[in-house]
């Protein structure tokens, strides 16, 4: 019996924070606002889970350092650095979210209009 696994990538990863991950996530491309060191600045989420998201952030960033982020849909929400790498930051969230909402039309008020396809009459 053959004592090692068919799979050359199985338990490679083993110490990769990003390879334990068990959450479904979804990959998307939307503008939030980031809160770090009490300053907002514009990141774009890349993909979103219920316990966490990836963005692209230039700044090095410190592993645990506390944040809040502001994603549509979702709304604010607390979390920590879980790693930061290659102008890219992993937020762990504080608490499980609903992705998605994040992934919600914008609009539907009173004030959007309503388009339609004409209608062409033959007769």
């Amino acid at each position: 019996m053959d004592q090692f696994s068919s799979d050359p990538f199985s338990g490679r990863f083993n110490d990769d924070p990003a390879s334990q991950r068990n959450a479904v996530r979804d990959s998307l491309f939307l503008a939030a606002t980031l809160r770090i060191e009490k300053v907002d600045v514009s990141v774009r989420v890349r993909n979103i889970s219920a316990g966490g998201l990836m963005a692209e952030y230039g700044e090095p960033v410190d592993s645990g350092m506390p944040v809040e982020i502001n994603v549509r849909g979702v709304g604010w929400i607390r979390g920590h650095v879980a790693w930061s790498a290659e102008g890219r930051i992993g937020i762990a969230f504080d608490r499980p979210i609903d992705p998605l909402l994040a992934r919600k039309p914008v609009g539907g008020g009173t004030n959007t209009p309503h388009f339609v396809k004409p209608h062409i009459f033959r007769g």
